[in-house]
């Protein structure tokens, strides 16, 4: 399985844009990414997960411990537009608010 994180920059603003398969072989790559975008001092972080059908827990833990470091941060983070069965995981996992993702 393989994803890809592609960073955007806009004004002082970052979106992340993962496509395919998160799971524990290559979540160290959106890891690092997530992190570079911490970094950078960005005021604001989305992950656009409209293109990753699949995240597993490891995944998920990446996602959430970036949230924890971008509110220790002072910065607004959210994940976007997660396709209707990663929303589905997200949410029976009761982590939407930490995630900042809409219901």
């Amino acid at each position: 399985m393989s994803v890809s994180v592609s960073l955007h920059e806009r004004d002082n603003d970052i979106v992340l844009n993962v496509a395919g398969e998160v799971d524990v072989s290559n979540a160290s790559q959106l890891r690092d990414a997530l992190n570079a975008a911490l970094e950078r001092g960005s005021s604001k972080i989305e992950v656009d997960l409209s293109d990753a059908p699949y995240i597993d827990s490891t995944g998920i833990g990446v996602l959430v411990g970036a949230a924890h470091r971008a509110a220790d941060a002072g910065v607004s983070y959210a994940v976007v537009h997660p396709q209707r069965n990663v929303a589905r995981v997200l949410g029976m996992l009761g982590v939407n608010d930490e995630l900042g993702i809409d219901a």
